[in-house]
């Protein structure tokens, strides 16, 4: 076994704190992943790994070298696509990460058509409602909603999504329905735990206009949000791509609109290396085409 192939299973290691988990994975025998791991470690005279007999855990020089083993395997990934021809015809593995509603509604179908067009395209998908270390995590693109902070990665606009308060018709038949944001106070409010939670709720042309709510709910996971504010527990404050099937249905309505603050954009994240590789190529134009059609405004 080469080098890149232990660093291969190294990280497989790692990330499923598993050596029989990691084989299986692999589809290689728990000795053959013993022997590989055991060769990086007398290599770079270091101990990778905590083993006992209910975990296996990094050892700070593991962990230190995590990372860089993902960037190695990215760009020996790439090579290999570009030394077989990948210039042209996607193919290999596209590695995508996207929060995971946004994901399973709108990234999910293109991967699928993509990879109906495309024999030789494998994709792996990351769902997550945070951000990922993009470059040490080897990922290909990333999707972002929101504001972006100053980085080396390229960013390209795909659309924006707007904020949302949303009820539903019961809830305001019993409640009455909010005409101002200072109306607030005197509702139920249904909050979330995850990146876009806080005590406030921003309205207003530059969005600075806060109003701070007490919540009634607190519960993470947008599905349950949205099933508590259908069931009439209370007001919920999601993005526009999270209410629209609500909203379309009746089973929600929108309030506040007219005072809603700026849209987020939607972007996809990547790093600049990565730009001349099919695969990114195509998913990018795929995306672009998506957000053309307004399938998320």
């Amino acid at each position: 076994m080469d080098r890149f192939e232990s660093l291969s299973v190294f990280v497989k290691v790692a990330e499923l704190h598993s050596f029989a988990a990691a084989g299986r994975a692999l589809n290689l025998s728990p000795p053959g992943v013993t022997r590989a791991v055991a060769a990086l470690e007398r290599h770079l005279n270091v101990t990778l790994f905590y083993r006992s007999t209910r975990a296996v855990s990094l050892t700070d020089d593991g962990a230190g070298l995590l990372d860089r083993a993902r960037r190695i395997l990215a760009d020996l990934r790439e090579a290999e696509q570009i030394a077989m021809g990948g210039r042209s015809v996607p193919r290999g593995q596209l590695y995508v990460t996207a929060p995971v509603m946004f994901g399973r509604l709108h990234v999910l179908p293109v991967i699928n058509t993509l990879l109906a067009s495309h024999a030789g395209l494998n994709a792996r998908m990351m769902l997550l409602d945070r951000n990922v270390r993009i470059v040490e995590e080897g990922v290909d693109v990333a999707v972002r909603i929101g504001a972006l902070a100053d980085s080396t990665l390229h960013a390209v606009a795909i659309g924006s999504v707007r904020q949302t308060i949303v009820a539903s018709p019961e809830y305001l038949a019993e409640h009455g329905v909010p005409v101002a944001p200072s109306d607030l106070a005197a509702h139920r409010c249904i909050m979330g735990s995850g990146v876009r939670a806080g005590s406030g709720w921003p309205f207003g042309a530059r969005g600075d206009n806060a109003v701070a709510m007490v919540p009634r709910l607190t519960v993470n996971g947008i599905d349950a949000i949205l099933a508590a504010a259908e069931a009439g527990v209370g007001l919920a404050n999601v993005l526009s791509y999270q209410s629209a099937a609500g909203v379309a249905s009746g089973r929600l309505v929108e309030v506040l609109a007219d005072q809603a603050p700026p849209a987020m954009p939607v972007s996809l994240l990547y790093d600049t290396g990565r730009a001349a590789m099919p695969a990114v190529r195509v998913f990018i134009d795929a995306m672009r085409g998506r957000g053309r059609q307004g399938a998320w405004s």
